[in-house]
This record gives C-alpha cells, structure tokens and sequence, in this order.
C-alpha cells in the first residue's frame, strides 16, 4: 500500500487512520488498548510494521507495546524502566526538594539509524535508550545527574522530557527539551549533555543568562538541515542555525507565540507550521477561531491557514505531541485537538478536512509514510 498511517494517541485508547495517498478516504482502527491512556503512539522509520505504544496505567505501571504488524496485534515489551542508581532530588516550585518520581512515558523515539534502538523520554525528566528492541531497558544517567539537575522544575504538565530529536548524520547527536528546564544536546549517545538556551528569554527566570530554567514546549528539524532548530516556547517561536548554540526570536506577526506544537515541511526546510493558543491561562485559539499559521521563511512572516477549519467557537486546545507531517510529494499535515477530532490538510496546510470526529482527548499524532 502507497499511502499514510496516522496514529492517534488519546486519553482512552489508540486508533490508527489509514489511507492510500491521495489521502480523501480513511479507513479507522481502534480503539487499542480501550479506555486505557495512550500517551504516545510511534512508529520506525526503518520497519513500517514495527510500531510502539506509551501506555500509563495507576495499577501495573508505565506499559510499553509494541506491535510488528502495523498495528493489527500487541505485545508487551520490558517495562523495566528504572532509575539508574541514586534517585536524589529535584527543586519543586516551591522550592523545596522533591524525590525523582517516575511517572510516565512522555514520548517514544524509534532510532532512525538501527531498527532494535528506541529511545524514551520520561517524567520525571529521564532519558532511557533500548538496543533489544524493547526487551531491556538503561537509563541514560549523565542527563538527569547533570550538574542544574536540582534547579529543574516542573512546567504545568509535570517535569518531562517531551522531546527527542535525532541528527540524520550521527547517531551519538540527540536533541531533547524538557519542561521546565529546556533544551539540551549530546554528541555522545548521552554519556554528556549540553544546555543550550542561549538567546532563550522568559519573563519568570530572574537571571534570563541562566543555563536552565526556559520552559521549552517542542523542537522541530528538517533532516537535510539538523543543525538549523525551530522551538515552540512557552511564549515565542525561535529558531537556531547553530545546533543550539545560540536562539533568536521568529514570532513575527503571530496573533500569540504561545503553543505547544511546531513542525517543518517534509520538502521545505524553511517552511514552519504552529498553532497559536490565546495564552497559557486560556488554552484556546485566539478569538475562537482555529487557526494552524505557516511560515514560508523560516518564521517572523507567518500566514494563517484555515479553509475547512471552524472559525467560531472553537475552544479546543492542540497538545505538543498532537501535530505530525506525511513526506509524500504534497506534503500532508496532521493535528488532533482536546475535542477530538484529527484535521489532516493533504496540500500543505492549504485546505483542511476533519477525518474523524468525536474521539476521545487527543495526546499525540504521528505519521508514517507508506510504500
């Protein structure tokens, strides 16, 4: 099949949309794991059947599934994720310390260099790095050890590492963003990380030169471009052309720089797509009208996008996870909202289309291109 597989994690399940590639008509799948919150659904860009699950449960734990079918069966994998050594403390808001609680899997990271490498990023902010395919699990200690450890803090969703990026030339290079703390890189596979928020500015950090404390929401790249990043921030849209070394601000005409996802065309590098929401108190769009806004520069000029999407009362909020691209010819854009719904725009964002309706919550999107 030449086509896309959306898959959709709620707050109740995991569904998989399907289509062929003129992406009109969809076939829907689920609920998998019913009732049950799928944080993250991903699947390897090396093995398109191979597919993985972020599964929170209150009775047995953090659950890790995955499927080598695309999607039609599960297993469970090793849910051994501990971690390493020590677990110290870390400052709450507060400012009383805190013991490192592991309570989820934010994100699930499939190499795009070795199928049997998946990469989990966690709250309490964690990195976990499997090279069995999911049949044991390590901790990669030297990031939550890191010397500003103990000033991290939690953002209003906990204090996650949300984020993992991989450089398409190296293995060893990774990029995470944790709330509240920010970005950091490694060009060791982990066994070092570096903060790298200079240029970041934030009204509630005193010393705005602080090495952390920057309350990062995403971080996109275009893989023929990694060292150039773009950030959705809590408040302002950034950009690097320095594999972080230095952030300016690309906000521009945005109607607000508060969101959460942001993602780049499969084709153009120095075409942005995010979603502004009114503040971080009012986590709707602007005015009640949903809006995805596009950058064809590489931020500071932005577009609004929204033929086929309400533009009255509409108070849904799109979450940092739930905004995801197809690298078909005409690059596809995907979002799901807290409402529900998942919008797919098959031209670049040009015309959108509700696919489904009436799901539950929806975490996170991702998409997979098949061939």
């Amino acid at each position: 099949m030449t086509g896309v597989r959306v898959l959709v994690g709620t707050a109740k399940g995991g569904f998989i949309l399907t289509s062929d590639e003129a992406r009109e008509n969809w076939d829907i799948s689920g609920p998998h794991f019913p009732g049950a919150e799928v944080y993250h659904m991903k699947g390897s860009a090396l093995n398109p059947d191979l597919i993985w699950a972020s599964q929170p449960n209150d009775w047995f734990g953090q659950l890790v599934h995955r499927s080598r079918d695309g999607g039609q069966t599960w297993e469970q994998v090793s849910n051994e994720l501990r971690y390493d050594g020590e677990t110290g403390t870390h400052q709450w808001y507060d400012g009383t310390p805190h013991p490192w609680d592991f309570k989820r899997i934010w994100h699930l990271e499939p190499s795009i260099h070795d199928e049997n490498v998946i990469f989990a990023g966690v709250e309490d902010a964690a990195m976990f790095k499997s090279i069995d395919g999911g049949e044991s699990w390590q901790e990669l200690p030297a990031l939550r050890n890191h010397s500003t450890g103990d000033s991290w803090q939690p953002g209003a969703g906990g204090l996650c590492l949300h984020t993992i990026l991989q450089d398409p030339r190296d293995p060893d290079r990774l990029y995470i963003a944790i709330s509240a703390a920010g970005a950091f890189r490694t060009d060791d596979g982990g066994e070092t990380w570096l903060p790298i928020n200079k240029g970041l500015r934030s009204d509630y950090i005193p010393d705005q030169d602080a090495e952390v404390g920057h309350c990062v929401h995403n971080l996109a790249l275009h893989p023929s471009r990694p060292d150039t990043l773009f950030m959705q921030k809590h408040w302002d849209v950034m950009r690097t052309d320095s594999a972080g070394e230095l952030w300016t601000e690309v906000s521009g005409n945005l109607p607000s720089d508060f969101g959460f996802p942001i993602v780049v065309h499969a084709h153009e590098p120095e075409t942005i797509y995010v979603v502004p929401i009114l503040s971080d108190y009012y986590h709707y769009p602007p005015e009640g009208k949903l809006r995805v806004y596009r950058s064809r520069s590489g931020g500071n000029e932005w577009e609004a996008l929204t033929a086929g999407l309400p533009q009255e009362n509409c108070y849904v909020n799109i979450l940092r996870d739930a905004m995801s691209i197809d690298t078909l010819p005409e690059c596809g854009i995907y979002f799901g909202t807290t409402g529900g719904q998942v919008y797919a725009s098959a031209d670049s964002g040009d015309t959108w289309n509700a696919i489904v309706h009436d799901l539950p919550k929806v975490l996170s999107i991702e998409v997979q291109t098949l061939s």
